[in-house]
């Protein structure tokens, strides 16, 4: 009894799991050629009628009028369709996070205010449901960022159909990340009982600004002892730390500092000016005031959740949907993130589109959620725009990719690799339309 009850069990479990998983494609051999379709390529060109020709997972030609063979070749006709290049999701905790609630489902923290040693990618986990939600909407790369409260570590830019971390892993660590700590004074509210006199706001016992100054002294006092240490040619006993910002001293590797209002953005820039690391500002909701200053030292910027309210009281309202266009004026590259726990990334094509309504033109907006997030973090080269010599890394939508109302992915290609497009939620709306019957109710 006890063995038929245990492969009941195992049987049960892999339906569960056929259900749930999705099996990365397999390499792209041979040519394949997409024709007669409306081609975004992401640095701003618009191709119509155009042809994408691909072999062994590159993308060989992009233009109108390429010949495609009448032999055995493998064609996907996207007429009347647009296509663009996979959308890039510049931060994220996907594959760190899986149910925020559940502790055992999250990696993406360690204790500790200094541990620029950690890797996310080693956590990576490329079985998380979460991850085909996000190919749905065209996302088909990703920036694996760790968290912390100063120090966290180094992300790492994975593409999203893979067996394992090492499969997905784009470019490892990337980058160093640094949550600047708040200079905001904020008031406190005293207890029942107490010597505060009730519960009303009262001013803060302590200077934010100088605990916050402290800490990045302390910080920049590690990488003054990491640079000393790095410039000894030997060392009686590796220090992995020190070590871990090698790669920000040899320009290999970017510092992501977070922030969001003027000083902590000034202070960032210490970094640039004392270290001469490249920078890039993370939240960046207030960069639009200082933007000809980060254009003047090179600094990018990460607009990490424009669906939100301003950081500040005198703010504009609607200032975190204008700052984008601010930054693309002043001439300041950057991208746009969606950093909302509840839709997980899945909204990031659509925070664009409203930065449109706001100042970008289409493409600007497009290239932000592409091309720019790639030059950011480092993967250009391969990634981000529709060009000759870059994987074909490519997505074709029934309408418009930047609208949620007409968006429909109806094909996926990373590497040349035509992906499934399924997730958990089309599942159970398969199975509960089934289930009740629906098609035939009309629903």
């Amino acid at each position: 009894m006890r063995k038929i009850f245990l492969a009941l069990t195992l049987f049960a479990a892999m339906v569960v799991n056929a259900q749930e998983n999705v099996l990365p494609a397999k390499p792209q051999k041979g040519l394949l050629f997409i024709k007669n379709a409306i081609i975004h390529t992401g640095n701003g060109k618009v191709i119509e009628n155009g042809i994408i020709k691909i072999r062994d997972g590159k993308i060989e030609e992009v233009g109108a009028g390429i010949a495609v063979p009448a032999d055995d070749v493998q064609v996907v006709d996207a007429k009347g369709k647009h296509v663009y290049p996979g959308l890039i999701l510049p931060t994220s905790s996907l594959g760190l996070v899986e149910v925020s609630a559940v502790r055992a489902s999250t990696d993406v923290r360690e204790l500790g205010d200094l541990n620029p040693n950690i890797r996310a990618i080693v956590a990576y986990n490329t079985d998380s449901k979460v991850i085909n939600t996000l190919r749905s909407n065209g996302i088909l790369a990703a920036n694996i960022v760790p968290q912390g409260s100063l120090l966290a570590g180094s992300s790492s830019v994975v593409q999203l159909d893979a067996w394992n971390w090492e499969d997905a892993a784009y470019k490892t660590d990337a980058g160093m990340h640094l949550y600047m700590p708040s200079m905001l004074a904020r008031p406190r509210f005293g207890g029942f009982g107490g010597g505060g006199g009730g519960g009303g706001p009262q001013q803060p016992q302590t200077d934010p600004v100088k605990e916050a100054l402290d800490k990045i002294e302390g910080i920049k006092n590690f990488f003054r002892e990491a640079k000393a240490y790095l410039t000894e040619t030997a060392h009686q006993e590796t220090n992995l730390k020190f070590e871990s910002a090698r790669g920000l001293f040899g320009k290999t590797q970017k510092l992501y500092v977070h922030a969001n209002t003027i000083k902590q953005i000034l202070v960032a820039l210490d970094f640039v000016k004392e270290f001469g690391f490249d920078l890039v500002i993370v939240g960046g909701s207030d960069s639009w005031q200082v933007a000809d200053l980060l254009k003047k030292h090179n600094v990018s910027v990460v607009l990490q959740q424009p669906h939100s309210l301003p950081t500040l009281e005198d703010d504009d309202v609607d200032q975190p949907y204008k700052t984008a266009a601010a930054l693309q004026k002043a001439g300041v590259l950057f991208a746009i993130s969606d950093d909302d726990g509840q839709t997980r990334g899945r909204n990031l094509p659509f925070n664009a589109g409203t930065a449109v309504a706001y100042g970008l033109t289409k493409e600007e907006a497009l290239s932000a959620i592409t091309i720019n997030a790639a030059r950011i973090m480092g993967v250009a080269d391969k990634a981000g725009s529709i060009e000759v010599g870059k994987d074909a890394n490519i997505i074709i939508s029934d309408g418009d990719i930047l609208d949620m109302r007409t968006s429909n992915v109806t094909d996926a290609f990373i590497q040349g690799r035509k992906i499934d497009l399924t997730d958990k939620q089309k599942q159970l709306n398969d199975k509960y339309e089934q289930k009740y019957e629906l098609k035939k109710k009309g629903f």
